[in-house]
């Protein structure tokens, strides 16, 4: 499962916990999502590359009180296999939820995958 990953949990920023294997996976992560930046949802398609943004399916938010965004950058089949933020739900967050519930309220500066 080759995708990029970045999120924030209760104490930590925002940071990438996957890395697509990239040594440094900013440069496609700001390619995904440079027209997207305020969006709070997103599903974009673009040649063989999907952004994909949600809301924490668990509701959860940051010590702040911020709604917690999780954005993906998809390749491969995967990304051909997603097609709208419901979708990306549907097949994206069961292969990071239990990473995620470990994460969250972990401390301030957990490492990349």
């Amino acid at each position: 499962m080759k995708l990029i990953w970045a999120t924030r949990g209760w104490r930590w920023g925002f940071r990438f916990l996957r890395d697509a294997g990239l040594e440094d996976p900013l440069m496609r992560y700001e390619a995904a999502f440079n027209r997207f930046e305020d969006d709070l949802e997103v599903c974009e398609r673009e040649h063989d590359v999907t952004a994909l943004r949600f809301l924490d399916p668990a509701g959860r938010r940051d010590a702040a009180g911020r709604p917690i965004p999780h954005d993906f950058v998809l390749f491969d089949d995967l990304a051909k296999q997603v097609m709208s933020v419901d979708e990306g739900v549907a097949r994206v967050w069961p292969l990071v939820r239990a990473d995620y519930s470990s994460r969250w309220d972990g401390p301030a500066s957990p490492g990349a995958g």
